[in-house]
């Protein structure tokens, strides 16, 4: 019986990093903000590394500091799906599109053409929007939190619904017959208290059926959705231990609503500075950090380390008096990496290139490094599979194809090609065609 095996899916939000200052950098073009022919050569090196597939977030309006780098999302994540397709066979596409705004007939009819045209590689992100300056983009007022979640089940049960309205029955068309036996080609004619659709969808199943099913971790209406939904949930936990409660929490969730919790994937957000030695993979992180206010940062871990002031020796590190003084925050595990990677004697500068603060777990070092920290999460646990952020695309994403990849192949959990040529090949799923039928049409 073969082992257990970890998905590993790769964000690319934009086309420079995870790294604010990664634009700066001398070997970067700023202008390949709206490149698509470099967010192609991104993915294509994630397909040459067998990474289970790309996912490309988004928010619904400016987001970023654009005195001092490009907004975190650049240019649609659908249109940017289109180009990839074309210039990829195997790696899964996964795309965020809000509940919040979106007609679920448009939603339905752009994710089934993009699978349709993939052949079976596309995977949609619900998420309801909750940015006041989002729904400003839509003339709308932020809605309550109830109201929002009751939109997205409404939304995602049509969707599915519209996908399974052109029937494997209507069968292949035949030229000395019928395109299509219209008796298997029906309207799904659903209305809810927020949206609504007729049907059919004129689009036919792909090899996989339909698009994955991804949402975000949450709490209360959120994880209820994920529960009914979700074939992969995105989390970002801080801790081995918040990971299994998290996984515990989405799998109880699917549970609860009849569904079989192993076909539920939790995966975690990780982050990764990769290089031949810990020290190179420091000076890479510093070199980044250095575009910044360093100062800024400084003060930062001066906080995180319950000092009263930013250390005022950045390159040395710290005395015996002010090590004792360190107080880490209760129930913050960055705080309390910050105090470890103080007392095992890096400096002030050392430690903020360990990014304890960046918004996942992370790891600056070697390949070996990596691979042991993705192993140490998987064996515990805490995640199926991980979503994998780079400091610097234009590096990070080779590094970790060409180094890491090759750890975890030969350590056997990591498989060594894709497991068939449908997205949910890749991520070991069942088959789904239309609304699940274990879940209740309980608002639309």
């Amino acid at each position: 019986m073969q082992a257990k095996q970890m998905i590993l899916g790769v964000a690319i939000p934009n086309n420079f990093g995870a790294h604010p200052a990664a634009w700066r950098m001398p070997h970067v073009d700023p202008k390949d903000y709206t490149n698509l022919d470099v967010t192609v050569k991104h993915v294509q090196t994630a397909e040459r590394g067998g990474l289970d597939f790309v996912f490309m977030p988004d928010r619904l309006y400016m987001h970023g500091d654009l005195a001092v780098a490009p907004p975190v999302f650049n240019i649609d994540p659908i249109i940017s799906l289109a180009a990839v397709v074309q210039a990829t066979k195997w790696i899964g596409l996964v795309s965020t599109a809000s509940t919040s705004f979106t007609e679920p007939y448009l939603l339905a009819r752009q994710f089934k053409a993009l699978d349709v045209i993939s052949h079976g590689r596309i995977g949609w992100n619900a998420v309801p929007s909750y940015e006041p300056e989002a729904f400003a983009n839509f003339g709308k007022d932020l809605p309550h939190r109830e109201n929002k979640y009751e939109r997205l089940h409404e939304a995602v049960q049509i969707v599915q619904a519209l996908w399974g309205s052109w029937g494997y029955e209507a069968g292949e068309p035949n030229q000395a017959r019928m395109f299509a036996n219209p008796d298997h080609i029906q309207p799904v004619n659903l209305r809810g208290l927020h949206v609504g659709a007729r049907g059919p969808l004129p689009v036919p199943p792909s090899e996989q059926g339909q698009p994955v099913m991804v949402l975000p971790f949450s709490s209360g209406y959120g994880l209820e959705a994920a529960g009914m939904y979700a074939d992969v949930v995105i989390a970002m936990p801080q801790s081995i231990k918040q990971g299994q409660a998290m996984r515990e929490a989405v799998r109880q969730a699917a549970k609860q609503v009849g569904r079989d919790p192993d076909e539920v994937r939790m995966l975690a957000f990780v982050g990764y500075t990769i290089a031949d030695t810990e020290r190179q993979a420091l000076n890479m992180r510093r070199a980044l950090d250095d575009r910044m206010d360093v100062q800024a940062l400084l003060s930062q871990l001066g906080a995180y380390l319950g000092l009263r002031e930013a250390p005022g020796r950045p390159e040395e590190p710290f005395t015996p008096v002010q090590l004792a003084a360190m107080r880490p925050r209760p129930q913050d595990p960055r705080s309390a990496r910050a105090v470890e990677l103080a007392k095992a004697g890096w400096s002030p500068r050392d430690i903020l290139a360990h990014a304890p603060f960046d918004p996942c777990p992370s790891v600056v070092g070697t390949a070996q490094q990596v691979a042991d920290d993705l192993q140490r999460w998987f064996v515990a646990g805490a995640a199926d599979g991980f979503m994998v952020n780079f400091d610097d695309f234009s590096i990070g994403i080779d590094a970790f194809v060409e180094r890491v990849v090759p750890i975890l192949r030969a350590r056997e959990i990591f498989p060594g090609d894709y497991r068939g040529t449908t997205l949910r090949d890749h991520l070991g799923l069942p088959a789904q065609y239309g609304l699940d039928p274990r879940i209740a049409m309980s608002r639309p």
